[in-house]
């Protein structure tokens, strides 16, 4: 009896981090109103978000050691928060993205970025909300359920906007664009999860309702952005 009730928390605890996620990625996938992206293409592209989890990880974990002789805490936190953190998770993102889909053959409309830049994204907020939520209980997993998940999902979609871009204008013949494009598609998410971390971490009482503002324009502006692009998507082929 013990077991089947610690076996029946464990997977309520697995879906508290789940479904909220999958809820997401669904919701994006019905937007992609031009050509549906085969389903087999978007479930690999959540693995490639499981898979960056563990370089992200490894990556954290070097990036904290190099500079724990930083003793002034302002520096510390914007160097963590800015460049190690962001700049591991979105980096290992997008290096799956770009290395899954840019010569994909399903990769021919602009909407198609942003369902595969927030599949990636989705992917790394599940396993990561699995940890968080088996480490701290099913009560992390209802504040992650409308903060973190939803915000990895929100750095999709900007990685997907500048993505999408990125490669219309590689198709088109305009390199330096593309260049341009494919640095923004990682540093805007990098901006957006770093300014995100380092508010929620911040101890004062002033800064949860600068973070309660800073998420809540964060999405609004991606569910537009999501909306926007879904309406006039564009074959860029």
């Amino acid at each position: 009896m013990f077991l089947f009730l610690f076996g029946s928390y464990n997977l309520i605890l697995i879906a508290a981090a789940v479904v909220p996620a999958i809820f997401l990625l669904i919701k994006v996938y019905q937007s992609d109103r031009l050509e549906k992206e085969p389903p087999r293409l978007i479930l690999s592209l959540v693995g490639c978000g499981i898979l960056a989890t563990i370089i992200a990880m490894i990556g954290e974990t070097v990036g904290g050691w190099l500079i724990k002789g930083i003793t002034n805490h302002m520096t510390y936190d914007l160097i963590l928060y800015f460049i190690i953190v962001a700049g591991f998770e979105e980096g290992a993102k997008y290096f799956f993205l770009r290395r899954r889909t840019w010569y994909n053959v399903n990769f021919n409309c602009q909407y198609d970025a942003v369902l595969y830049a927030v599949a990636v994204s989705l992917g790394f907020a599940l396993w990561e909300n699995i940890s968080y939520v088996f480490s701290y209980g099913f009560g992390t997993a209802l504040v992650r359920a409308v903060t973190a998940i939803p915000g990895h999902a929100c750095f999709g979609v900007f990685m997907g906007c500048w993505y999408g871009n990125a490669k219309r204008a590689d198709n088109f013949g305009y390199p330096e664009k593309c260049s341009l494009y494919s640095i923004m598609a990682l540093v805007v998410p990098m901006l957006l999860h770093g300014t995100y971390d380092f508010i929620a971490t911040r101890a004062e009482d002033r800064y949860t309702w600068i973070f309660i503002a800073f998420v809540a324009i964060m999405f609004v502006i991606s569910f537009n952005l999501v909306k926007k692009l879904s309406d006039q998507d564009r074959y860029i082929v």
